[in-house]
């Protein structure tokens, strides 16, 4: 399966919407979007996950990755995941601790710093 990608701004936030599999393949497409995000000047991102299938270690190096990015201009990297495949990924890596993950879009949008 491939990967798909399409960004939206939401106020001041930069919506990232992912859907497919996450994987040692298709995950550079997903890091070289962030980065391009980031060297735009769109520092706080929204990454909806809600139509992710499958994510592996080589996906999580790239959210976490992101997430140093946007941190190191004072940004802001939000997962919105509902699935719990997904989330139980996050809680066996401990990176619940290191993400806020929301429900919705619109929850993470609303969410300060």
């Amino acid at each position: 399966m491939d990967l798909s990608l399409s960004t939206r701004s939401v106020g001041d936030r930069t919506v990232v919407e992912v859907g497919g599999e996450i994987d040692v393949y298709t995950a550079p497409k997903l890091r070289e979007q962030l980065v391009e995000l980031v060297n735009d000047g769109k520092y706080h991102l929204v990454v909806d996950m809600e139509g992710v299938d499958f994510l592996d270690s080589t996906g999580l190096g790239v959210l976490v990755g992101g997430l140093k990015r946007v941190r190191a201009h004072e940004g802001s990297l939000r997962l919105v995941c509902n699935q719990e495949r997904i989330l139980k990924i996050f809680r066996i890596t401990g990176l619940t601790k290191v993400f806020p993950i929301h429900t919705s879009v619109d929850d993470a949008v609303q969410a300060t710093d």
